[in-house]
């Protein structure tokens, strides 16, 4: 077993190291977005300085080095979530554009009127609102697995939503609020059973254990880079092939075609039929850096790292007076109220003492519905967050309760 050295990890992250109201920080908001090591940050200032050029077009040296860059970090998601084919993998500028992606190409393909969508109660509202956007434009309508007390999906009533009509599963690999790791096996399992394809949202999923988009036979599958310590505005789609193959493309322009006259344009075989214009070809490069960094450290001593991490949170937040704390906190993340306190208040608070947390509905305003909360404030953890950055939330938290 490789040694997980946090200490030296955290060398990796200068920011960590940064100060904010005088006080050291505590980054606790790793949910929303993850800190950058610096071997990512270097390599894309690296490939601006030295190799940038537009890439796919050029016969010169820099766009055929930039555009093997671009190629190379195709093959390294593709190895990432073990897909069958490189060309399984499809770049866009993050969880939420694959899944508008897919819910506008496969419902324009595949969605008529009186269809159905199946979601769940916990999704984030970027795997409910693309789906109803594309529900009203063609007359179809979306069904919800509910949830009981803890989180969990109630299995028994899902699979009581399938009927003929049934055209997709859309659901979140892990959700963004209670850290409940959903049974994707499970549901991909009796979707199939009805012949249904399904939609995983994996942003949660991804950058904290190892995924398998094979083992789990998903048919879509989409994560963002930004959460996975490397760079905004880039993201993953993974399709298998039989699906990408059938969709129609999602946007028009260059790089996406065969073929343009006016009287009729063809298309470019998957992935880049759906990777119209010129792509963010210095961020997919950062990508695989931060691929690889999780792949030195290794994805199961991460996994392993911030499972003890959460349930030493855990223990710790249960002893607390008048602390609510919402479903069981399975992965990386625990959401919480203070009672007689507001869960913006009590942000506020934390963050002028130095711990960033994230507050409010966290995108999932149909899950707060369903907790009865408007909402929460929500401690995710990272590859290097330790126990003091927890004893100093505990700490921050006393002094919170005494100020009220």
């Amino acid at each position: 077993m490789i040694q997980y050295d946090v200490d030296k990890i955290r060398h990796d992250f200068p920011i960590l190291s940064r100060e904010v109201y005088g006080r050291p920080l505590v980054y606790l908001d790793n949910a929303a977005t993850t800190q950058k090591p610096l071997c990512v940050l270097d390599a894309m200032r690296d490939e601006y300085l030295n190799v940038n050029a537009n890439v796919h077009r050029g016969v010169h040296y820099l766009s055929q080095q930039a555009t093997e860059l671009h190629e190379q970090a195709r093959d390294t998601v593709c190895r990432f979530l073990n897909a069958r084919r490189r060309e399984e993998i499809v770049f866009t500028r993050g969880t939420t554009e694959a899944i508008n992606l897919v819910a506008s190409s496969f419902g324009e393909a595949f969605v008529n009127e009186g269809d159905e969508i199946i979601v769940s109660t916990v999704e984030h509202h970027s795997n409910i609102v693309p789906w109803q956007l594309m529900a009203e434009r063609k007359g179809a309508r979306l069904r919800v697995i509910p949830i009981d007390e803890m989180g969990n999906f109630c299995m028994s009533d899902y699979e009581k939503l399938f009927s003929p009509h049934t055209k997709i599963v859309s659901i979140a690999h892990v959700s963004n609020v209670l850290g409940t790791v959903n049974p994707v096996d499970e549901v991909v399992r009796i979707a199939h059973e009805h012949g249904v394809p399904v939609m995983i949202d994996g942003a949660q999923g991804a950058p904290h254990f190892a995924v398998d988009v094979q083992q789990l036979d998903c048919d879509f599958y989409a994560f963002s880079g930004h959460k996975a310590y490397g760079p905004t505005g880039i993201g993953v789609l993974y399709g298998k092939e039989e699906w990408l193959d059938r969709l129609p493309p999602y946007q028009g322009g260059g790089e996406m075609i065969a073929k343009v006259s006016f009287e009729k344009t063809t298309y470019e075989a998957p992935p880049l039929k759906f990777e119209a214009g010129t792509p963010d070809y210095i961020a997919t490069h950062g990508l695989a850096v931060a691929i690889d960094y999780l792949q030195r450290l290794g994805l199961d001593n991460i996994h392993r790292h911030e499972k003890n991490l959460t349930v030493y949170a855990l223990e710790k937040l249960k002893n607390l007076d008048e602390m609510e704390i919402f479903g069981s906190g399975q992965d990386a993340i625990i959401s919480f109220n203070m009672t007689g306190i507001h869960h913006l208040d009590a942000g506020t608070l934390l963050d002028r003492l130095g711990i960033a947390v994230r507050t409010g509905h966290h995108c999932a305003q149909p899950l707060m519905d369903r907790l009865g909360v408007s909402g929460t404030v929500r401690a995710s953890f990272g590859l290097y967050n330790t126990r003091n950055d927890v004893d100093r939330l505990l700490a921050a938290l006393h002094q919170v309760r005494r100020m009220f």
